[in-house]
Order: C-alpha cells, then structure tokens, then sequence
C-alpha cells in the first residue's frame, strides 16, 4: 500500500515551546505547507501529502510559533508563516476517499479483535536483508552495464509486490480467524442446545462444562499472546522495510491514529540527523502545536535496522499529531524544517476544537477571576483588619481621655460631699457598699418641698453617669422628716440625688440643693484606681459598638446604592437594546455567546420598505472578528407580519454583534443605521472589547473650573465612558482661579517649545480621571479667570494648537479627540491642518455643540472638519439644523442627550435633606424635605402643593412665564420657592422687587432666594413636587434631569432637551412608548401665559384630585435613569462610526 509523504510548518525550537495540559498557543498560518522540492517519499497509508490534507482541513489560522536560532537540519525551523485572511471554504471529500479510510480503520481494528488470530505463511519471509541484497545486485548490474537504473521499479518489484503479497495473506487469514468465531463460544448458552427444565442435574452439568470450555488453561494463554506477539512484530518488520525502502525515516503503529487511544512512533535513526546521537527523543504536541506538548526518550527496537521507537498517547480532542526528533540538546530532525505531523481520526475536527479552546479559555477566565476576586477579598480582609486594628487604638486612646474627664470631675464632687447636712439631710448608717440598703432622711421643711404632699427621691450616682436609676417615695417618719430604703448601686463611688414632690416625669417642684444636687460617697465602695480601670474599659467597649454600628450601617448603605445603581444600568441597557424595537431587536434580547440568536427586522420603517428580499449581513467584533463576515441570509418572513428574521450563531470570542441589511445578495440599497450600523452588546463570551482612547480638549471642567453645563458634561461623560472600560483623558488650561485641592497627585510632568513659548505640563486626577493642565508661560491663564477678557479667542486659540503640540510631542495616538463649543472648535481644524499627515494619523475628531448662541462662525468651521459633530439633544439638533453654521454638515450631525452624575444628585446618600430616600420610600422622603423645606424658608408648615423654581434669570429661561407661574400657583393655593440670580442687574433688581411685594402679601406661601445656594437646591429638589422649566428655548437642560431624580414631577416647555426628556401624562403616552419609558410630567407647547397655565393647572388638580396616583407618579419618574449610562453607549456608537 503506498502514499505521499505529508509535509507540515516548520516547527520553530525553544527549549520549552510548548504548555501543557490545557496550555494556550496561537492558532498556525496553515495546516499544512508542502515542503519545497520534496519528490514524495512512499510511506504507510495514514500519512498524505500535504496539498491532499489543505483541502480537506482549509480553515486556516493566524500566528506563528516562536523563533529560536538553530542550524538547517539540526533544529527545527526559525521561520513564521506570514497570516492568512479570514476567508473558509468547505471540506472536499470523495466517497472514494472516504471508503479507504473506513476500510483502513476496520483492517486496523481487526487487528486489535483478533487476539487469538495465529500468523499465516508471511512468517516465513526471510526478512528485510534477502530484499535488500537482490535490490543491490540489481543496481550493481545496471552500473556494470551502464544502464540507468530505475530504482522505484527495481525496489517496487524485488520488496514492495511480494510484501503487500505476504501482508494481505496475513490479514486474509485473520479474517478466517475472526470469522471462525461462533456464538457457541461467547454465548450463554451451547448453540443447538435446549436444558430440560426438569434435568437440573444436567443443568449442573452444562454450567460447569461452559465454564470449563471459557476459561482457557495458562498454556493456551501463552500460546494465544506469543501467537500474537508474533503477528505484530511480523507486522512491524513490514512497516519497518516498507518505510526504509521508501525513503522515510519513520513510521507509526496503529498505521491509523486515533483519538484517545496509543500510537507508537518509530524512527530510524540511521536515515535521519541524530544519526551518530547515543539519545533520540520526540518532542510534540496537537493540532498545530497548539494543545498538550510531550517530549519523550525514544527506545532501541530489536526490528531489523536502526530503528527507535516510543509509544504516545493522543488526546481525545486531537485531530492532527506534530511532533520532530532531536538529541536532547540542540541536533533535531525537523523534516528538513518542515516538522512532522499526521492526521488523527475519531477526535474534534478543527472547528470543534477551536470551540473548546475558546470553552477552554472562558473557564480558565473565570478561573482567574475567581482568583482575583479572592486575592481581592483576602486584601479587603486584611485592610479591614488594619483598619480595625487602628481605629481599636484610636478608641482605647479616646476611652482613656474620657474617663480622666470623669475621674477629674467626680474627684471635685467627691471633695464636697458629705454623708449629713444639719438639719436638713441625713445617712442613717455611717458604712456601707454597694448593693447595701440605706435609708435616707430629708426634712421637708428645709427647702421648697415644705408645703408639698408628696416628696420623692430621684438619683444616680457617679455624677449621674448611667442618668436616673434611683426613684423613691420618701414616707413621712416624724415632724417635718421624711424618709426613703435606697439601694446603692453597685460600682457607685459616690450618691447622687435631688428632692421633688413627684415621680419621674410628673415632679414640677424641685430641691436640688440650689442647682448644686445633693452627693454622698460610699464610705467602702470598690478601689478608685480598679473602678476608673473598669471604667475606662467599659467606655471602649461602648465606642466600639457604637463605631461598629455606624460602620455597619454604612456598609448596608453603601450596598445597597451599588445595587440600584447595577439595577438602573441593567435596566437602561435593556431600553437601549429595545429603542429601536419598531425596526430590528432579538431573541433573546440578552445574546449569549456560543448560543444562537434570531434577528427579527421590520423594513416597514427603514429604506428597505417595500422590498421584495431582505438580505442580513452579519459579523462580530465591529466586524474584527477573526471569522469575518458571516454570508449573507436570506431573511424570511413570518406570522404573516412585516416582520422578517434571520438566526446566526454567536462565537464564544464575541463581545458585540455587528450587522447591516440590504435589498439583494450582491448589496443594493443598504439599511446600515445611517452609517452607525446596527450593534448589539453579547455576553458571556471569552473576549473583551479592546478600550478606547479618548481625550477631551476643553477649557471647561467641573468641579474645578466649572462656568456652565459644559464642565458638567467634560465631567460627567469622562467618567461614564471611563466606566465602561475605556481609557479617558482631559487637557485643560492651568488657570490660576482652579481650587487644586480638588486637583489628587498633582506633579509637574514637562516642558516644551512651541511658538516662541515655553509650556509647562502638570498631570493630575480630578473625579478619579487623568488632567493634564498646560501653563504657557506668557501668562495667557493667569488672569483670575476663564472667561471675560479681551482676548478669550487667541487665549483659547493658542491653547489648542499647544494641546495637539503636546500630544504629538509626547507620542500620544489617541483614537479620538473630543472639543466642545466654540472654545475648543479650532482643534478640528488645526488637527487635520497640521496633525492628521504628521503622527496622529489614525486619531479621529468629533466635536460637541452645547450652545449655538456663541461662537458660530468657529463652530460652522469645526463642523466642517470634524469627523462627527453632536449636540446635547436631538430636538435642539433639529432646531438648529437649519442654522449655515450646520446645514452643510447635517450628515454627520447627531443629537445625544446630556446626562446628571447620580452621586453628586442622589437622594439616597444626599447630605443636604433630612431622611435619604428611594423610589420605595418616596412618599416619606419627600414630606420629610418638604417640611424641612418650610421650616428653613420660614413658610406655613401645611400640606399644600410646593412648585420649586431653579434658574438662572435670563430672557432664555422664560423669565416673563416665570413671574406668571408664582403667581398662578399661589391663586391656586399653592407654594412657591425660587432659588436663582440674574447676571443683567436690572432683571436683578426687577426680581428684588417682585421678592419684596410677595415677601409682604404671601410671607407663608412663597420665598424668592435670588442667590447661589448649593445645599438649598438639593433641598428644594426633594421638598417641591413640581419643578417648573418654562425655557424659551433649551438644548438640553438638566433641572427636570435632576428634579425628577428627587421624584419631583417636571413641568416644562416643550422645546430642546425639554421635549426629549419631558412626555406628557396625557398626550405622550406613545411618544414615551417608543423610547421605551413612562410618561413622567405636563408639558406645553406656546410660550404665552396660556400655555403655562394648562400645563400647571393640570399639574394642580392632579396633586388635589389623585393624590395616590399623583404619588404613583413621583415613584415612576424616580425610576427613570437620567444619568449618563445611556449618553455614554450613544457617544460610544458615535466614537466607533467616527473610526470606521
């Protein structure tokens, strides 16, 4: 039987190349390579060459092994195959193909079966030295006659043809063998034979002859496995000269390797490299060297020739073995650098193994997080030991200082007490302890008790320490003297007491000795020193206890806010998920990787609408993913709606699912999201999404330097990025008005030149995210401001210009670049002027609109250069589409909502209200702040609805809607609370004035605070119940954000930020419905006193009327996530379309 010799990769050598067991290797360029100018040696069946073995296993891989130096042909390969696409084809197997393999496995198999087969007259062969001689005469011949000889023939008829003669003899007659085999034999019972029921002697008799005929006797045994001994050897001498002749220097038994069971490798030393080596040993692994290296010593054989061999043992998941030859040191036999491999039946294929790599590696993930998480806790554990350990000494440290106070003042007690006072007072026994029985007398007459029926004792001792213990009714013994049994208290050093005409609670007079009390020491009390000892110790273990009880209490806070802020995430994802629900979603919504998903779409509302075929195109990864782009699908239709689907399986490497729709197979018309694309989170899978480098450019920040809402957003989507794993930075000029003490770390980094200026760098954290603040040194920010001088333009302009110099000077490749509003509108520019074509090639732009009223001239240039432009609102973006700022760049202009930072506004954990609440307790929160609301405001405590009003006064804010709105709430006998300041002096004094007149004719019904008051707006945030944002006009607005996070009902103008944020009770039940919310507030369309009045009298007769739905509502719009979760995934989609 004859074959091509099969050539793989070379195998680059190190010295440990390989991870056992269920070590991690990179997947190789190619199956198979064929080896250059290799004729094709003849070896055993089982080995086929290389370009045979591509087809049948053509998923190729990615990566190289690693390169180790050695010399040609005594080492294994040092070079890489260079990466393949990511392009699959199928399986080409012929039937015919197909049949010699399953005919080859079952000739092996009967080999394995035939264990008492004996060897047939092959055993006679002379062996492989007779063959060998007659092929050297010929060869001698054809020299002699100078003829040239024709080797293949020569060794093909003198070797191979009276082999395979003698080799199929053998088989033949272990089939005979096999056959001859009867049932009688292995049966449970003798063939032909029926036992009489009523014979069971004969019964006895036959059980005991098939016992004797199963049981062989140990002659028969060794006859049986020296015949089969004899077989193997026989048929490992024809291997062993089938391989010699053929030119191969190794063969393998079983000829066909199978999963999970023993192959044994042989090697003939003499043809190979390690001819002269006294040690030869192999080393391998499966599956592209990928899976389970071994490295064993082989053994000499007693086969004819310099044969070695070693048994090894293939793992069930294998469907390839490699493996080279070397000496133990540096001299290989690698197949002329091209390693040995061979094919393993009955294992994984290649695309089963690649799952259970992936299946392999999420457990060895989860696995290490499982380690980390307990590394983690051990940590967590010991700081909180440390931590324990230093506030226990802090505690003894405070216990000490405090009963010194005590000791210090009872010792002055102790010096001016006495146990009888003439004629007014009196011990009756002069020695007594604690514990002990005492009667005291008082003469009624001697203080103000004189004319009281009743007198009574109340004490303590120990200067009151543990407060009233002692309460008495003094019974009247003689005269004007009365008396009272009083026991003393255990650890007391000293009594003490006053005189009143009541018990505890009900005494009006009292004799206290003229606010002195009245003190007698115990004369045999415990020792001074071993009390205060006692003491001392007593009052650490109560600070103990009250410190472990706030610290508990903490904790279960500190839970409990990280589970609802997991519970708010979780549920705004799904409503990401489901926003676009009236076009494309998926079962399950939650995709698992390894798991398949339908895809559902309805072309109904796209560009696709009356299509006759839908084609999905799908990939993963942002279609990074190493399968590539599934084929397209035809999508088919179903339940008789406009609804068409498609089912894919998701990869165990997938993080994102990526995919577009077209009319036709070959493309068309796309549905591709308007260039976004559609994307869907997966989890469960073993892979991550690689972060992104983000750096914002701004001259605005929050806290530290904070003007208006473009700090809060510079802020605020920093970190909600940062949150979602991604690497997030902020250039920020050093202004010399910043408060660093909210700067952490900060350091002078460097310096550098540029036009003609020297610019410090200074790197710090603010919020936890990384600020790099530049300081040109020709004073440009130490004004004591940010903005309002002259020169804001070149100021900003310089500025820059200088932030791209520093990132390219530092080597910084950031994937994007974020500048917002006018004052950073030049990086767009001068990135693509000066900076995209010298090192920051790959960075993308996207700019930020917060508010078209200043700037536009730089703005409309930006947009013009930006890779992608947004603005805080999807209604503002429309509203301002129109704008020649714009209008020329709509097509990559997007509205995203601004967000609030939930730690900063959460009730929660809210220091400037009164009781911390959630959605659970609103109710009770809320009427917890109002109250206090009133009381700070000096307004009438009554339960009446409260409209709060926070703004600053400008003509933008609606503030003519404003003046109405007081005065419509107080008609309707409400409250009002204004908290704002106007920067034009005269809407100033304008609001003093109105402050003046309602401050004299409503002083209990409303309170304008026309000033800054941070605290008082959390406060007015939890005590109103509505919160009035009449804006003329708005991008986006963040008070009904914050109002409704404090469960206050927003009543706004519909316009801008407002309108996406804000949907009526009444008339936005679908619009609320399609982005996957409740309706949460009133709203009104004019800007005109009738507008705000239908939406504020609705407001009212809701409060008045449905009280418990009313309350109901509080308790749905504080549910509602206003944060950044959902700004920071669209700014995401929106980063990622910019980089496509």
């Amino acid at each position: 039987m004859e074959a091509s010799f099969h050539i793989n990769r070379s195998f680059n050598c190190c010295r440990t190349p390989f991870l056992d067991g269920g070590g991690w290797g990179t997947m190789p360029s190619s199956m198979a390579l064929q080896s250059k100018g290799f004729s094709g040696f003849k070896i055993p069946s089982n080995i086929v060459v290389a370009s045979e073995y591509s087809r049948k296993q053509q998923r190729k891989s990615p990566a190289a092994k690693p390169k180790v130096p050695f010399s040609k042909g005594h080492s294994p390969s040092s070079t890489s195959k260079s990466k393949t696409d990511r392009s699959t084809q199928k399986r080409v197997q012929s039937d015919e193909k197909a049949e010699v393999r399953n005919q080859n496995f079952k000739e092996t198999s009967r080999k394995h079966v035939a264990a008492r087969a004996q060897t047939s007259e092959s055993s006679s062969y002379s062996g492989p030295d007779d063959a060998l001689k007659e092929v050297k005469l010929d060869l001698l011949e054809a020299k002699q006659s100078k003829v040239e000889p024709d080797v293949t023939s020569t060794i093909k008829s003198t070797v191979l043809e009276p082999l395979e003669g003698q080799v199929d003899s053998a088989r033949d007659e272990l089939d005979s063998t096999i056959s001859s085999i009867t049932f009688s034999e292995f049966g449970n019972g003798v063939a032909g034979e029926e036992l009489p029921k009523d014979r069971p002697d004969l019964q006895n008799f036959l059980r005991d002859k098939r016992r004797e005929e199963s049981v062989p006797d140990a002659e028969e045994l060794s006859k049986g496995t020296l015949e089969n001994d004899m077989a193997k050897k026989q048929l490992l001498e024809n291997l062993a000269l089938s391989s010699f002749s053929s030119g191969n220097k190794f063969f393998v038994y079983p000829e066909v390797a199978i999963a999970n069971h023993d192959i044994e490798v042989f090697l003939n030393r003499q043809m190979s490299a390690l001819e002269k080596e006294p040690n030869v040993l192999i080393m391998g692994a499966f599956n592209g060297w990928r899976w389970q290296s071994f490295t064993k010593p082989l053994q000499k054989t007693d086969l004819q020739g310099d044969w070695w061999s070693c048994k090894v043992h293939i793992p069930k998941e294998v469907y390839r073995m490699d493996f080279v030859f070397f000496n133990g040191d540096k001299v290989y036999e690698n197949n002329n650098s091209q390693d040995f491999y061979m094919p393993v039946e009955g294992g994984m294929d290649i695309f089963d193994f690649e799952d259970f790599l992936l299946k392999e590696k999420r457990r060895e993930i989860e696995k290490l997080a499982a380690e980390q998480a307990e590394r983690e806790r051990r940590a967590a554990e010991q700081r909180r030991l440390e931590e324990e350990k230093a506030a226990s000494e802090i505690d003894k440290l405070q216990a000490k200082t405090e009963a010194g106070k005590r000791r210090e003042i009872l010792q002055q007690i102790m010096r001016k007490a006495v146990n009888s006072v003439h004629d007014q007072w009196y011990i009756e026994t002069s020695q007594f302890m604690g514990g002990d029985k005492v009667k005291i007398y008082y003469n009624r007459n001697s203080g103000p008790l004189a004319h009281c029926g009743e007198v009574w004792i109340h004490g303590g001792h120990n200067n009151w320490q543990d407060g009233l213990t002692i309460a008495e009714r003094l019974d009247h013994s003689d005269g004007s003297w009365w008396s009272a049994d009083v026991t003393v208290p255990d650890r007391a050093l000293v009594l003490d007491w006053v005189f009143t005409d009541g018990p505890p609670g009900h005494a009006k007079v009292y004799d206290n000795n003229k606010l002195q009390d009245f003190h007698a020491i115990v004369p045999q009390s415990i020792p001074e020193d071993r009390y205060w000892l006692e003491e001392e110790h007593q009052i650490y273990i109560k600070l103990q206890q009250e410190r472990k009880l706030k610290e508990e209490a903490k904790r279960l806070k500190a839970e409990k806010t990280a589970c609802l802020k997991a519970e708010t995430k979780e549920r705004t994802l799904k409503m990401f998920l489901l926003s676009q629900k009236h076009i494309v979603y998926t079962d399950l919504l939650d995709v698992q990787a390894g798991c398949p998903v339908t895809v559902f779409y309805n072309p109904t509302n796209t560009v696709l609408n009356g299509k006759s075929e839908i084609w999905f195109r799908c990939s993963f990864n942002r279609w990074t993913h190493r399968l590539g782009s599934l084929p397209p699908q035809k999508m088919i239709s179903f339940d008789s709606s406009s609804h068409v689907k498609a089912t894919v399986k998701v990869p165990l490497d997938a993080y994102l699912m990526d995919f577009v729709f077209s009319e036709r197979e070959d493309g068309g018309i796309y549905d591709n999201r308007n260039g976004m694309d559609y994307h869907v989170p997966v989890i469960g899978g073993v892979a991550r999404e690689p972060p992104m480098h983000i750096v914002h450019i701004a001259v605005e920040m929050a806290p530290i330097a904070k003007v208006g809402g473009l700090g809060d957003v510079v802020t605020s989507l920093s970190r909600a990025v940062q949150e979602l794993g991604h690497n997030v930075e902020i250039i920020l000029p050093k202004y010399d008005c910043i408060n660093y003490t909210n700067v952490k770390d900060m350091q002078f980094l460097r310096e550098f030149g540029w036009r003609g200026t020297q610019v410090k760098v200074w790197f710090g954290k603010v919020e936890g995210l990384p600020v790099y603040f530049l300081e040109p040194q020709n004073g440009m920010f130490w004004v004591r401001c940010i903005y309002g001088c002259k020169n804001d333009g070149e100021r900003f302009g310089f500025f820059c210009h200088a932030a791209l110099e520093f990132l390219q000077q530092s080597g910084s490749h950031p994937d994007v670049l974020h500048c917002h509003d006018w004052s950073s509108a030049p990086v767009a520019w001068l990135f693509k002027e000066n900076y995209r074509h010298y090192g920051l090639s790959n960075t993308r732009v996207v700019f930020t609109i917060h508010n078209l009223e200043f700037g536009a001239g730089l703005i409309g240039k930006a947009m013009a250069n930006a890779d992608k432009a947004t603005t805080v609102s999807i209604t503002y973006s429309k509203e301002v589409s129109g704008n020649p700022a714009i209008s020329p760049n709509l097509y990559k202009f997007h509205g995203i909502l601004n967000g609030i930072d939930p730690d900063i506004w959460d009730p929660y954990n809210d220091p400037f209200i009164p009781v911390s609440y959630t959605s659970e307790n609103v109710v009770e929160g809320k009427k917890a702040a109002k109250e206090a609301l009133q009381q700070r405001l000096g307004l009438r405590k009554s339960d009446h609805p409260l409209v709060g009003i926070i703004t600053r006064l400008t003509v933008q804010k609606g503030i003519h809607l404003i003046k109405h709105a007081i005065w419509r709430t107080l008609e309707r006998n409400g409250q009002v609370v204004l908290l704002g300041s106007a920067p034009d002096p005269r809407i100033q004094n304008d609001f003093v004035n109105l402050a003046n007149q309602l401050h004299s004719s409503h002083a209990d019904r409303a309170r304008l605070c026309l000033t800054y008051d941070e605290p008082l707006s959390h406060l007015i945030y939890a005590g109103a119940d509505f919160i009035l944002v009449p804006s003329l006009f708005e991008p986006c607005g963040l008070t009904q954000l914050i109002a409704m996070r404090y469960g206050s009902v927003p009543v706004v103008r519909r316009t801008g930020g407002l309108n996406d944020t804000v949907f009526d009770v009444e008339h936005d039940k679908e619009r609320a419905k399609a982005q996957g919310l409740e309706p949460n507030g009133f709203n009104f369309e004019g800007a005109d006193t009738a507008g705000i009045d239908y939406a504020l009298n609705r407001a009212m007769t809701a409060w008045y009327d449905a009280r418990s739905w009313f309350n109901s509502l509080c308790k749905q719009v504080m549910e509602q996530d206003w944060s950044w979760n959902r700004p920071a995934l669209d700014y995401m989609e929106l980063y990622h379309a910019a980089r496509k």
